[in-house]
């Protein structure tokens, strides 16, 4: 996939009708107040926002808000994002009642440079998620360019992420550059040793990360719930452990793959398991692939932290996907803590590929001592797979 797409920057946005797809996606209060419970992504897209507006673009925003599966459901309405970012750009924000409805049109035609609209949740169409193309004409026909940021969202070939580039010139903005300037650099020409570090509950859901980084990585280092399939797969007993005993065989075939790369695998060498999993339950340290009968391991133990941080402290770059236990539960957030500390100590380029990782260094506070935290978990998590991503591979090459 070629990582090297144009940028607002180079093409002419002034006096244009720009269609911004960004990803507003942000976590709402369960109790239906439409109260915005963490602005991140709003935030994240206001340097492209900014931008466009300084360059007397009449911005056209639009995002998706969860899953209404093509139906309107008000308590997935992107009216309180609408408020937010009035109040974050100290400007009004025209909100539109639909998404290319007679509202949106005649808002849309109505717009003049330096004013921005939002349109209503994208997926309150029944086309967006089958990237009907009616759509997608129908958003281009409002605008005269389209810029993608939403880096969320990138992974899926939808209307408002790839369709609309079929009908209008295509180009990302500022987020979306840097997560292809980053990730995409690390993956085509890492600064070395390359460690990559694979965390979470499944081998299956990692397979694809795993093989491709085989091919590039120096070191790869296997925590969370899919290091007991590697255990159980080289004769250890995992007692309740996460098991995904299908996958087995592949575990096993990685671990010669690795071996017949030169690339070094390191996994678990002990386990902080439990007699259940509840934050609460009784722990004790056992070596690896020697979990008692009724046990599960939820982190890895103090030998293999040690091992871990050693192997990241000379690193060029570390990319890290998935915590290294049960992090939600204090007595088993050592594991992950300890990663985390040990990259915010590192000179390496450190790369946090989204998700259940991205929320871990947020939670443990060593957010802002991380090169780059990633936008998109399943767009991040397929990038490392070498797919190509719909949403990327429609922009206009540079």
């Amino acid at each position: 996939m070629n990582y090297n797409k144009k940028t607002v920057r180079d093409v002419d946005v002034a006096g244009k009708k720009v269609l911004l797809r960004c990803d507003f996606n942000v976590p709402m209060a369960k109790d239906g107040s439409g109260v915005i419970t963490d602005d991140k992504r709003i935030r994240a897209a206001l340097p492209t926002i900014e931008y466009l507006l300084e360059q007397n673009a009449a911005v056209i925003a639009c995002s998706h808000m969860g899953k209404p599966k093509g139906e309107v459901k008000p308590e997935l309405s992107l009216k309180p994002v609408a408020a937010r970012l009035s109040e974050l750009l100290g400007k009004p924000v025209i909100m539109a009642d639909d998404v290319v409805g007679e509202d949106a049109k005649a808002k849309a035609a109505a717009l003049k440079p330096g004013e921005i609209l939002l349109l209503e949740n994208t997926r309150f169409e029944k086309g967006e998620t089958k990237n009907d193309p009616e759509l997608a004409k129908a958003m281009a026909d409002m605008a005269e360019l389209y810029v993608s940021d939403a880096f969320g969202a990138v992974h899926r070939a939808h209307a408002s992420t790839a369709g609309v580039a079929e009908y209008l010139p295509a180009v990302s903005g500022f987020l979306i550059q840097k997560e292809l300037e980053v990730i995409g650099g690390a993956l085509a020409n890492p600064k070395r040793p390359l460690v990559a570090i694979l965390g979470g509950s499944k081998v299956s859901s990692k397979i694809g990360v795993i093989n491709n980084l085989l091919e590039i990585a120096d070191t790869i280092i296997i925590g969370g719930g899919m290091a007991y399939t590697f255990s159980a797969a080289q004769g250890g007993k995992v007692g309740e452990s996460l098991l995904e005993a299908d996958w087995m065989d592949y575990s096993n075939e990685m671990v010669q793959k690795a071996a017949d790369k030169g690339v070094k695998l390191l996994l678990p060498v002990d386990t902080v398991c439990a007699d259940k999993f509840a934050p609460d339950a009784k722990s004790q340290v056992v070596h690896a692939g020697e979990i008692p009968d009724g046990w599960q391991g939820l982190d890895i133990g103090p030998e293999t932290v040690k091992l871990y941080c050693d192997a990241v402290k000379d690193a060029g770059t570390v990319i890290w996907n998935g915590p290294m236990g049960v992090f939600e539960f204090p007595a088993f957030a050592k594991g992950t803590e300890a990663v985390a500390e040990a990259l915010s100590k590192t000179d390496a380029i450190t790369i946090i590929g989204g998700g259940d990782s991205a929320a871990a260094v947020q939670q443990l506070g060593y957010a802002d001592k991380m090169s780059h935290i990633s936008t998109g978990g399943g767009a991040s998590l397929e990038f490392m797979e070498g797919k190509e991503l719909p949403g990327v591979a429609c922009l206009l090459d540079a």
